[in-house]
């Protein structure tokens, strides 16, 4: 998988896809993340990219020429399957979303800033509009990272243990289960014992009533009930 993210700040990306799950994948040669600076298409001497809005709202607006020059270098070198903005008033991501997302190919993110981008440059090349809550940032730089996140770790081969993406919460719709881990005993608080008797099917039927408990108590809206 590719991801293309066009940025007027590429420093804040720098950091986050340089450790952890986020670099192993790329040093595995799973994925290839690439930062472009929109301000290379800027104009003037200051490389400006953004400008007022029309009809006298307060704010600036990332221009048309710019995103247009960056987008069409981008999709003239490959083909995307999606071209993402992210964007409060986009679809809310979820598990569903982020699993397709990991099936693509090539992607790129736009990361708004400002008061956004011009609507023109949404119909024109925006195949999806994220969101990753009903809140407001300063940038899409944050929305592009957790995405991107959400999408690498779950490429086949980058997490050791593939199961273990699987069981996250969200996936099926329910909450991950309670965990533990060493030692058994702490301060009086026990491990429950159906996780110390080896009886890994007993096991698994206790862990997905747990995950049911969980997100019936957290979570209701996320049950279906022809499911579980």
């Amino acid at each position: 998988m590719r991801i293309d993210i066009i940025t007027v700040l590429p420093e804040l990306l720098v950091s986050p896809f340089s450790a952890s799950i986020m670099k192993r994948a790329q040093d595995k040669g799973l994925v290839e993340v690439c930062v472009h600076d929109l301000r290379e298409f800027g104009k003037g001497r200051y490389r400006h990219v953004d400008d007022a809005p029309y009809g006298g709202t307060a704010g600036m607006v990332l221009t048309c020429e710019p995103l247009d020059k960056m987008i069409s270098k981008l999709t003239e070198e490959r083909t995307y399957d999606d071209i993402i903005y992210l964007t409060p008033d986009g679809i809310t991501l979820n598990q569903t979303l982020a699993n397709e997302f990991s099936m693509k190919g090539n992607l790129m993110m736009i990361c708004g800033h400002y008061k956004g981008i011009d609507q023109r440059i949404r119909d024109m090349w925006v195949t999806k509009e994220i969101s990753i809550g009903d809140y407001v940032l300063s940038g899409g730089e944050f929305g592009a990272i957790i995405l991107a996140d959400a999408i690498i770790r779950l490429i086949p081969g980058v997490i050791g243990d593939e199961t273990s993406a699987l069981s996250d919460s969200f996936q099926d719709n329910l909450l991950a289960p309670p965990v533990y881990t060493r030692p058994s005993d702490y301060k009086g608080h026990k491990v429950p014992d159906i996780l110390l008797s080896g009886n890994f099917p007993k096991i698994e039927d206790w862990l997905h009533e747990q995950a049911v408990e969980r997100t019936k108590a957290r979570r209701p809206d996320l049950l279906n009930n022809d499911k579980h």
